[in-house]
């Protein structure tokens, strides 16, 4: 969900976000991000999960608020500049089809290393993963058959593992072949969603990094697919996908907007 704040005051800290993002009783949303204007970028962006805590990054997200701000007129070119707490990052767009995020360098903390989690009534379960941070900071396990794969459960451990004190976002990779993967991501603070695009350049770096695929890959989720090519560090990472407008809306919150001055 996006709310433009650049002209209405917006007291965020009394903004229901986790009430909005209820899907049976709000609106529903993995992610909310409000527009806000930047000094450094065409506009800041700043991200909140749907449980009320904070994101540095959401490459779902921006594609989502580039469409917003040229379909509305906000901005009228097709390439130009967003701003998060994890930086600034470019954006090109093409149509609405085709925009792209590029996102910095990733950081690489493990290439490949294990961790080990306890699933309810289980005995202790080691698995390979990968940990880096692009924008955010994700694990990404390696899995032979995606359907298989309990993710909500090994998901929501590893999220919450205590080699990462501030949570993590989770992916599990299926490769496909060098230049095709399937993607289910857990992420902190929303539970499994249906993509996320950080998670997924998080995925093309590791499955890179470990020799697995190629620059350009094609990930695919259970509702569609994005693109993500890297050709290595210090190169930035590039994440291509659409953004579909679903509807328009006001919130009526006496306490969350003030009137000017």
């Amino acid at each position: 969900m996006v709310i433009n704040a650049c002209s209405t005051p917006l007291d965020i800290q009394a903004l229901p976000i986790k009430a909005l993002a209820n899907r049976h009783t709000g609106v529903g949303f993995d992610q909310l991000l409000i527009i806000q204007p930047s000094d450094i970028a065409d506009y800041f962006c700043e991200i909140y999960n749907a449980d009320g805590s904070r994101a540095e990054q959401c490459g779902n997200g921006l594609r989502c608020v580039a469409r917003y701000l040229h379909e509305r007129g906000l901005l009228t070119q097709r390439f130009f500049h967003l701003e998060t707490l994890a930086g600034v990052f470019p954006v090109t767009l093409t149509d609405y089809h085709h925009i792209c995020v590029t996102l910095n360098a990733p950081i690489q903390q493990e290439t490949l290393t294990t961790l080990t989690i306890t699933p309810e009534a289980g005995s202790p379960l080691t698995l390979p993963v990968s940990i880096l941070a692009v924008g955010n900071p994700h694990v990404i396990v390696n899995v032979a058959n995606l359907d298989q794969v309990p993710v909500d459960r090994w998901g929501h451990l590893l999220s919450i593992h205590p080699a990462f004190p501030h949570g993590t976002n989770v992916g599990f990779m299926e490769v496909v072949s060098p230049t095709h993967i399937r993607l289910r991501t857990y992420e902190r603070g929303a539970g499994e969603t249906c993509a996320c695009g950080s998670n997924a350049c998080a995925a093309v770096v590791a499955g890179i990094a470990n020799g697995l695929l190629q620059a350009d890959v094609t990930v695919e989720y259970q509702y569609g697919q994005l693109f993500v090519s890297w050709e290595g560090n210090p190169h930035p990472v590039k994440l291509t996908g659409p953004a579909a407008k679903v509807f328009d809306g006001l919130i009526e919150s006496s306490t969350a907007c003030k009137e000017p001055g």
